[in-house]
């Protein structure tokens, strides 16, 4: 009981350290790992067996971990897959960057629909939303807020709808597979699911999702983007143009073709048996071999403090899940629910949903996971449940500016660049389509699985 309390305390602790923002998030991370190893798993259980079981290094040495064939490897303590994995996406997606291949996009498709602010929304809410199915929504709008900012000070529109349109279909898009939204790899990797089984389930129920989204902001946007149509725009000679985003044709073309095999890496790898961590290595090693001349940069522009944060938040989660409090919490939803399937698709879609709109959404994925497991042990079937957990927090991010990690990603660059975006003015645009969206999500659970 002490030890379920004390990791309980050093949760929250974390938790609400995060959510006041004052220090960086690895750092509250980290400490409350060592706390739990120090406390819980030292001082309390007495247990440095239990130490080396959390942190779990061992793994990365079996050939299971990189080609786990067609056995799902499910990760226990530090999820190294996830991990790894993110990591080597970091490189690749850096490089990217570096050639000028998210720039070069954006102007290309604004030049596709010839510059009409309606238009430029709908085309970059839509490319926002592919694109965060294979890379983290944090890139999608580093480059994509930067884009719009420029292209609205260019056509004279207001650009605050759009990102937030941008922000909001980031984030469902990335809900639709495994390698879209960090808390989507926490659950694939912790449970054994592969890239085909989102795309097959959430997929399907976040590009409807997605369409709803795209006419919400369509009707709520299109007067204050109309108004800047008879204004007079820059003659067609002052269009920035696409190919100057490029700042080397060789390795552009290199680094699209590294893109395009890990898409196809992570689509097949339920039939070529490569683990999730493996393919993540593939994009690091090709991005800095055929980048060398950029290789240190790149390495040095790899976020390593949210490694970090993945580092103790899952040591943080193991003690959550090694005492027994995560049990507890799993019997006391099944209580509740009487083992209905609805009512559990119901609790876990809804209470993540708005959870994750106040709270970053990744620890509280990660808690969550052994929640699931156990109401799975209870006789409820566990893929209803994870694919409710992952849209649940993906989705619920959009409620406020400080739901999901784009969000607060987009919001700043727009700050910087001279346009405010209140909680009030985001409140206005992202929390009525967030609830609409989960409803949405819950119907088609329910229809689906229960």
């Amino acid at each position: 009981m002490l030890a379920q309390i004390c990791a309980v305390s050093i949760f929250l602790l974390m938790f609400i350290i995060i959510i006041i923002n004052r220090l960086p998030r690895y750092i509250p991370a980290l400490a409350g790992g060592a706390l739990t190893i120090l406390f819980i798993f030292l001082i309390i259980m007495k247990s440095p067996s239990t130490v080396m079981h959390v942190l779990n290094f061992g793994e990365i040495g079996q050939i299971a971990f990189w080609v786990p064939g067609h056995k799902p490897f499910e990760s226990v303590g530090v999820n190294w897959q996830t991990i790894i994995f993110i990591a080597g996406m970091m490189v690749m997606v850096e490089g990217l960057g570096k050639v000028g291949f998210f720039r070069w996009l954006c102007l290309h498709v604004a030049r596709i629909v010839r510059y009409k602010a309606i238009a430029v929304m709908v085309a970059f809410t839509l490319l926002a939303g592919f694109l965060a199915m294979f890379i983290d929504s944090i890139t999608v709008l580093l480059f994509f807020a930067m884009i719009t900012i420029e292209l609205a000070r260019l056509l004279k529109f207001d650009p605050v709808p759009v990102i937030i349109a941008e922000i909001f279909a980031a984030n469902v898009g990335g809900s639709a597979t495994m390698a879209g939204d960090p808390p989507n790899i926490i659950i694939g990797t912790s449970l054994g699911y592969h890239f085909s089984d989102f795309l097959a389930n959430t997929g399907l129920i976040a590009w409807i999702g997605m369409i709803v989204v795209l006419i919400f902001f369509y009707f709520v946007c299109r007067n204050s983007l109309k108004s800047s149509a008879g204004r007079i725009n820059p003659a067609p000679d002052r269009y920035p143009e696409p190919k100057e985003a490029i700042t080397d044709q060789g390795r552009f073309l290199t680094f699209i073709a590294i893109f395009l095999l890990v898409v196809a890496l992570l689509i097949t790898h339920a039939q070529t048996g490569m683990s999730v961590a493996l393919i993540g290595v593939i994009a690091a090693v090709l991005t800095l071999v055929f980048g060398y001349k950029d290789a240190l940069h790149i390495i040095r522009k790899v976020d390593w403090q949210t490694l970090l944060f993945f580092f103790g938040l899952f040591i943080c989660v193991a003690g959550l899940e090694q005492t027994g409090a995560l049990k507890t919490l799993a019997d006391f939803i099944s209580r509740v629910s009487g083992g209905s399937l609805i009512a559990v698709i119901t609790i876990i879609l809804w209470v993540s949903a708005f959870a994750s709109s106040i709270v970053d959404n990744i620890p509280f994925a990660a808690a969550m996971i052994p929640v699931i497991k156990g109401l799975a042990a209870t006789g409820l079937p566990l893929p209803p449940l994870a694919w409710s957990l992952a849209l649940g927090t993906d989705i619920g991010g959009n409620g406020t500016p400080i739901g999901a990690s784009a969000n607060v990603v987009g919001i700043a660059i727009a700050e910087r660049e001279g346009y405010h975006i209140s909680w009030g003015r985001f409140l206005k645009y992202a929390l009525p389509a967030m609830i609409l969206v989960v409803g949405i999500c819950w119907l088609m659970l329910i229809v689906r699985y229960a």
